[in-house]
């Protein structure tokens, strides 16, 4: 091996590295759940919304990050304020807080409130 081509392996590793591991400002809107396992309130959105929402057009704008909320500093996002309580879901676009929604009632009102949050993103070519 050539002293270029390692160079260009560790370079290709670095970059790898840096895109997977760090968090970044470019990172396109997603909606972060900050939960616990112990949260009964988690596992009735995980039954009457989580079940459906990798398939709504929703998930297409908005991906979902499941973030423990004893780690929330790990979450690469610049929040507005600590997370306090579980479920709640930050709106976040380009690592920046939009928005956010505390506590988990019922799936209407979560779907109804996650539809204004996304409403505040700024629309990009290429996102659905």
């Amino acid at each position: 091996m050539t002293g270029k081509t390692a160079s260009n392996i560790l370079l290709i590793g670095a970059l790898a590295f840096a895109a997977l591991a760090l968090p970044s400002q470019a990172r396109a809107a997603e909606l972060l759940m900050f939960e616990s396992r112990s949260c009964i309130y988690c596992l009735r959105w995980d039954r009457d919304v989580g079940s459906i929402y990798d398939k709504t057009a929703e998930a297409k704008v908005l991906p979902l990050r499941r973030i423990d909320i004893d780690r929330q500093s790990a979450s690469g996002v610049k929040l507005s304020e600590p997370v306090r309580y579980t479920p709640t879901f930050v709106v976040v676009d380009g690592g920046r807080e939009i928005g956010r929604i505390e506590g988990f009632s019922s799936d209407d009102s979560f779907w109804g409130l996650l539809d204004r949050l996304a409403a505040k993103i700024q629309p990009e070519p290429n996102r659905i």
